[in-house]
């Protein structure tokens, strides 16, 4: 059976589960890459938290490749599943061609701003005259690297589009153990520190990234690589930025939230506050990330029913996506409230003041995680749609209407200044996840009148 027929027909339980877990295991596994660096940095004798706390402010930087590789990948796999579902494959190839060329420009133009303004970026971010050589030595690396980053995440957007679940998850499990190899010889055999860190980490993403371009260049994929399509077509690329713009939105915003949390606390807490929210992000990344593969295995089977016009089966994947994802934001929250010392102790054990600083800091920010698969699924289900408006919006009112004014506005109201800070992300989530779950109950229904209309 093809993956169209299996798409159109195959049980959706069946089909939902089999396409999500692969790409959740593959997220999960492309989540090592930061969680490895971390951990081996942090436990570094004598520096280890310094450190941890120096690649923990390269996170804004990583969060824009992260956005601008969503607003090309997560733009265009939609477009080329809903393509599919219409059987309109030379389309969906274009789409394809269109975006690997964007995927390599703007990772060099990326490339090239980054290595000239990294440095005084990274003391305005809130890099302290002990932090800047650590998060300066492991993000020149890792931005020179910055094409294969990108490769990698966007190359498996399009090959998970087309349910080819099973090979990304290799592709991306084949990285991260080549990371987890890696990672220990450059950094303390070859005694390269952070630098090492980075250097296996961009050598891993070169490997997925090859490995990506071959799949796409053989004779399994449905929608191959063709030099044809390479010329940029503004029909194709601005419907992408459309559709992409949503998620771009929420990780380049990531970006301004990573910077505007490491200049308050550093402000109001020096570099202990920043390593804590270092740690208490990476932990929160830890649930976000696998999240992810959650919606990549709905989004071929929404896109596609909904390219078709198939409303009942359209309705079954989303009551599930909702079901699954809930379920799994809750599990997640009752572990860190319940043992927030043991996710502390996997980045560092020798600083008691780190410790302390973290443990009130990670419980407070985690306080609203269980309630967060009501807005991923929401989020999931707009863009596989192609609802680009109302994710976008969605995604700003969480990040940059909600969180971020929050970030400076608490600590002017509360005493205790550092709890204030972390105090944001929880309040910020709650309005979000309510005004995200309102719309939804606006705008699907009124997509399922759209298809009986256009079925009469």
């Amino acid at each position: 059976m093809d993956i169209s027929e299996r798409l159109r027909s195959e049980p959706i339980g069946k089909l939902f589960f089999k396409l999500a877990l692969p790409s959740v295991l593959a997220q999960f596994v492309s989540l090592l890459y930061n969680i490895i660096d971390r951990m081996y940095l942090g436990h570094m004798e004598g520096i280890g938290s310094i450190a941890l706390t120096g690649v923990g402010l390269c996170m804004p930087f990583i969060c824009i490749i992260n956005a601008f590789t969503m607003l090309i990948a997560q733009g265009g796999a939609p477009h080329a599943s809903i393509a599919m579902g219409g059987r309109e494959n030379d389309k969906a190839e274009k789409i394809l061609g269109n975006c690997i060329v964007l995927l390599v420009v703007t990772s060099v133009c990326l490339t090239v701003i980054f290595l000239l303004a990294g440095r005084p970026l990274l003391i305005l971010f809130g890099a302290s005259e002990d932090t800047l050589p650590y998060a300066w030595g492991y993000m020149q690396i890792y931005v020179a690297g910055n094409l294969f980053v990108m490769g990698s995440l966007g190359l498996n957007q399009f090959i998970t589009m087309q349910g080819f679940t099973n090979f990304s998850m290799f592709n991306v499990i084949s990285g991260a153990v080549c990371n987890i190899i890696l990672d220990p010889l450059f950094i303390f055999v070859f005694g390269l520190g952070v630098q090492g860190a980075a250097i296996a980490t961009v050598l891993s993403q070169f490997l997925v990234t090859v490995m990506g371009l071959h799949f796409l260049l053989g004779k399994r994929t449905f929608l191959k690589i063709r030099k044809k399509y390479f010329l940029l077509d503004r029909k194709i690329v601005f419907p992408v930025f459309s559709l992409g713009m949503a998620p771009f939105i929420m990780q380049a915003t990531e970006a301004a939230i990573n910077s505007s949390f490491n200049y308050s606390l550093q402000k109001y807490g020096g570099d202990v506050a920043v390593g804590a929210m270092t740690i208490a992000s990476t932990v929160m990344q830890m649930f976000w990330v696998p999240s992810s593969g959650i919606g990549q295995g709905a989004q071929p089977i929404i896109s596609y029913n909904y390219g078709a016009r198939d409303k009942e089966r359209l309705k079954k994947i989303v009551k599930l996506l909702f079901i699954v994802m809930e379920a799994y934001f809750l599990l997640g929250w009752a572990a860190v409230e319940a043992f927030p010392g043991l996710f502390i102790k996997m980045f560092n054990s020798s600083s008691a003041n780190l410790y302390d600083t973290s443990m009130m800091g990670l419980r407070v920010y985690v306080a609203a995680l269980g309630l967060f698969g009501l807005q991923s699924s929401v989020q999931q289900v707009f863009v596989s749609v192609g609802q680009a408006k109302a994710s976008m919006f969605i995604a700003c009112l969480r990040k940059v209407i909600l969180l971020i004014p929050f970030i400076f506005i608490l600590p002017t109201l509360l005493s205790d200044k550092v709890f204030a800070v972390f105090l944001a992300e929880p309040i910020s989530d709650l309005i979000s996840v309510t005004t995200a779950s309102c719309i939804f109950l606006v705008i699907f229904p009124k997509l399922l009148r759209e298809i009986d209309k256009k079925q009469q």
